[in-house]
Protein backbone atom coordinates (compact mmCIF):
# COMPACT_ATOMS: atom_id res chain seq x y z
CA UNK A 1 0.00 0.00 0.00
CA UNK A 2 1.24 3.48 -0.78
CA UNK A 3 1.58 5.73 2.23
CA UNK A 4 -0.04 9.09 2.79
CA UNK A 5 3.39 10.56 2.04
CA UNK A 6 3.25 9.69 -1.66
CA UNK A 7 1.39 12.95 -2.33
CA UNK A 8 -1.44 11.30 -4.20
CA UNK A 9 -4.98 12.14 -3.20
CA UNK A 10 -6.96 9.07 -2.10
CA UNK A 11 -10.30 8.86 -3.91
CA UNK A 12 -13.46 6.73 -3.90
CA UNK A 13 -15.47 6.98 -7.12
CA UNK A 14 -19.25 6.45 -7.19
CA UNK A 15 -21.10 5.83 -10.46
CA UNK A 16 -24.28 7.69 -9.53
CA UNK A 17 -25.04 11.35 -9.00
CA UNK A 18 -28.76 12.07 -9.02
CA UNK A 19 -30.45 14.07 -6.26
CA UNK A 20 -31.34 11.05 -4.09
CA UNK A 21 -27.92 9.44 -4.53
CA UNK A 22 -26.22 12.74 -3.66
CA UNK A 23 -27.92 12.89 -0.25
CA UNK A 24 -27.08 9.26 0.52
CA UNK A 25 -23.45 9.62 -0.61
CA UNK A 26 -22.98 12.80 1.46
CA UNK A 27 -24.29 11.05 4.58
CA UNK A 28 -22.31 7.85 3.98
CA UNK A 29 -19.09 9.83 3.35
CA UNK A 30 -19.63 11.68 6.63
CA UNK A 31 -20.28 8.37 8.40
CA UNK A 32 -16.85 7.01 7.40
CA UNK A 33 -14.87 10.24 7.84
CA UNK A 34 -14.50 10.97 4.12
CA UNK A 35 -14.88 14.26 2.27
CA UNK A 36 -17.63 14.26 -0.36
CA UNK A 37 -17.35 16.63 -3.30
CA UNK A 38 -21.03 17.53 -3.54
CA UNK A 39 -20.37 19.62 -6.66
CA UNK A 40 -19.51 16.39 -8.49
CA UNK A 41 -23.17 15.34 -8.33
CA UNK A 42 -25.34 15.70 -11.39
CA UNK A 43 -27.53 13.62 -13.63
CA UNK A 44 -25.59 13.53 -15.87
CA UNK A 45 -22.18 14.67 -14.61
CA UNK A 46 -21.71 18.32 -15.52
CA UNK A 47 -18.01 18.74 -14.72
CA UNK A 48 -15.10 17.41 -16.75
CA UNK A 49 -12.52 15.02 -15.33
CA UNK A 50 -10.04 17.89 -15.29
CA UNK A 51 -12.39 20.10 -13.24
CA UNK A 52 -13.07 17.25 -10.82
CA UNK A 53 -9.35 16.60 -10.28
CA UNK A 54 -8.92 20.27 -9.34
CA UNK A 55 -11.76 19.95 -6.81
CA UNK A 56 -10.21 16.76 -5.42
CA UNK A 57 -6.88 18.54 -4.93
CA UNK A 58 -8.63 21.31 -2.97
CA UNK A 59 -10.46 18.92 -0.62
CA UNK A 60 -9.24 19.34 2.97
CA UNK A 61 -8.79 15.64 3.71
CA UNK A 62 -8.66 12.13 2.29
CA UNK A 63 -10.41 10.02 1.25
CA UNK A 64 -12.35 12.12 -1.22
CA UNK A 65 -15.65 10.81 -2.62
CA UNK A 66 -16.57 11.80 -6.18
CA UNK A 67 -19.88 11.09 -7.96
CA UNK A 68 -20.08 10.36 -11.70
CA UNK A 69 -23.24 9.77 -13.72
CA UNK A 70 -24.16 9.07 -17.37
CA UNK A 71 -27.93 9.56 -16.84
CA UNK A 72 -28.88 6.30 -18.48
CA UNK A 73 -26.72 6.86 -21.57
CA UNK A 74 -25.67 3.56 -23.15
CA UNK A 75 -22.00 3.68 -24.10
CA UNK A 76 -19.28 6.07 -22.95
CA UNK A 77 -20.91 9.18 -21.53
CA UNK A 78 -19.80 12.21 -19.52
CA UNK A 79 -19.59 10.31 -16.24
CA UNK A 80 -17.49 7.50 -17.69
CA UNK A 81 -15.18 9.96 -19.47
CA UNK A 82 -14.55 11.77 -16.17
CA UNK A 83 -14.12 8.45 -14.36
CA UNK A 84 -11.43 7.37 -16.81
CA UNK A 85 -9.64 10.73 -16.60
CA UNK A 86 -9.57 10.70 -12.79
CA UNK A 87 -8.50 7.03 -12.64
CA UNK A 88 -5.53 7.66 -14.93
CA UNK A 89 -4.40 10.92 -13.31
CA UNK A 90 -0.87 10.70 -11.84
CA UNK A 91 -1.80 12.68 -8.71
CA UNK A 92 -4.80 10.49 -7.84
CA UNK A 93 -4.89 7.09 -6.16
CA UNK A 94 -8.29 5.45 -6.56
CA UNK A 95 -8.97 3.34 -3.48
CA UNK A 96 -12.03 1.79 -5.08
CA UNK A 97 -15.11 2.32 -7.19
CA UNK A 98 -18.68 1.94 -6.01
CA UNK A 99 -20.34 0.53 -9.16
CA UNK A 100 -24.06 1.30 -9.13
CA UNK A 101 -26.53 -0.99 -10.91
CA UNK A 102 -29.31 0.43 -13.06
CA UNK A 103 -31.95 -0.74 -15.53
CA UNK A 104 -30.20 0.59 -18.62
CA UNK A 105 -30.82 -1.75 -21.57
CA UNK A 106 -28.05 -3.24 -23.68
CA UNK A 107 -25.06 -2.33 -21.51
CA UNK A 108 -21.96 -4.49 -21.29
CA UNK A 109 -21.66 -4.10 -17.50
CA UNK A 110 -18.60 -4.71 -15.32
CA UNK A 111 -17.11 -7.31 -13.04
CA UNK A 112 -17.04 -6.68 -9.28
CA UNK A 113 -14.79 -7.85 -6.47
CA UNK A 114 -17.78 -7.91 -4.12
CA UNK A 115 -21.19 -6.28 -3.69
CA UNK A 116 -23.37 -4.95 -0.90
CA UNK A 117 -26.76 -6.67 -0.98
CA UNK A 118 -30.02 -5.02 0.01
CA UNK A 119 -29.81 -6.90 3.32
CA UNK A 120 -26.44 -5.24 4.03
CA UNK A 121 -24.29 -8.31 3.48
CA UNK A 122 -21.00 -8.31 1.57
CA UNK A 123 -21.44 -10.92 -1.18
CA UNK A 124 -19.25 -12.14 -4.04
CA UNK A 125 -21.90 -11.77 -6.77
CA UNK A 126 -22.98 -8.59 -8.55
CA UNK A 127 -26.35 -7.10 -7.61
CA UNK A 128 -29.21 -5.54 -9.54
CA UNK A 129 -30.79 -2.11 -9.10
CA UNK A 130 -32.72 -3.37 -6.07
CA UNK A 131 -29.63 -4.82 -4.38
CA UNK A 132 -30.55 -8.42 -5.15
CA UNK A 133 -27.83 -10.90 -6.22
CA UNK A 134 -27.29 -11.20 -9.99
CA UNK A 135 -25.37 -13.59 -12.20
CA UNK A 136 -22.27 -12.64 -14.18
CA UNK A 137 -21.90 -8.83 -14.45
CA UNK A 138 -23.18 -5.73 -12.71
CA UNK A 139 -25.18 -3.77 -15.27
CA UNK A 140 -25.39 0.02 -15.13
CA UNK A 141 -25.10 3.07 -17.34
CA UNK A 142 -21.88 4.44 -15.86
CA UNK A 143 -19.94 1.19 -15.31
CA UNK A 144 -19.05 0.00 -18.81
CA UNK A 145 -15.57 1.57 -18.79
CA UNK A 146 -14.60 0.10 -15.39
CA UNK A 147 -13.16 -3.22 -16.59
CA UNK A 148 -10.76 -1.42 -18.94
CA UNK A 149 -9.26 0.82 -16.23
CA UNK A 150 -7.31 -1.66 -14.08
CA UNK A 151 -8.87 -0.32 -10.87
CA UNK A 152 -7.80 -1.89 -7.57
CA UNK A 153 -11.26 -2.58 -6.16
CA UNK A 154 -14.81 -2.56 -7.53
CA UNK A 155 -17.74 -2.89 -5.12
CA UNK A 156 -21.22 -3.31 -6.57
CA UNK A 157 -24.39 -1.84 -5.10
CA UNK A 158 -28.01 -1.28 -6.09
CA UNK A 159 -29.61 2.12 -6.64
CA UNK A 160 -28.02 4.36 -4.00
CA UNK A 161 -30.42 5.99 -1.54
CA UNK A 162 -33.22 3.68 -2.68
CA UNK A 163 -33.37 -0.15 -2.88
CA UNK A 164 -36.92 -0.29 -1.51
CA UNK A 165 -35.99 2.27 1.18
CA UNK A 166 -33.18 0.08 2.58
CA UNK A 167 -30.58 2.79 1.81
CA UNK A 168 -32.58 5.96 2.45
CA UNK A 169 -30.63 9.03 3.51
CA UNK A 170 -33.10 9.43 6.39
CA UNK A 171 -31.95 6.05 7.72
CA UNK A 172 -28.29 7.05 7.49
CA UNK A 173 -27.68 5.49 4.05
CA UNK A 174 -26.57 2.22 5.68
CA UNK A 175 -25.82 0.29 2.47
CA UNK A 176 -23.73 3.06 0.91
CA UNK A 177 -21.96 3.46 4.26
CA UNK A 178 -21.22 -0.30 4.32
CA UNK A 179 -19.87 -0.06 0.76
CA UNK A 180 -17.52 2.80 1.70
CA UNK A 181 -16.38 0.91 4.82
CA UNK A 182 -15.66 -2.14 2.67
CA UNK A 183 -13.59 -0.09 0.22
CA UNK A 184 -11.63 1.55 3.04
CA UNK A 185 -10.97 -1.76 4.80
CA UNK A 186 -9.96 -3.66 1.66
CA UNK A 187 -7.78 -0.83 0.36
CA UNK A 188 -5.91 -0.62 3.67
CA UNK A 189 -6.75 3.08 4.05
CA UNK A 190 -6.34 4.15 7.66
CA UNK A 191 -9.02 6.65 8.65
CA UNK A 192 -7.82 8.75 11.56
CA UNK A 193 -10.42 9.82 14.12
Amino acid sequence: METELDGKRKVILVTDGDRIAKKAVEIAAHNVGARCISRSAGNPTTRSGQELVELIKKAPLDPVVVMLDDRGFNGPGRGESALAYISNHPEIQVLGVLAVASNTEGVSGCTVDASISRSGKVITDPVDKWGMPEQDLLEGDTVEVIDSLNLPLVIGIGDIGKMDQADEAGKGAPLTTKAFQTILERSGFNVVG
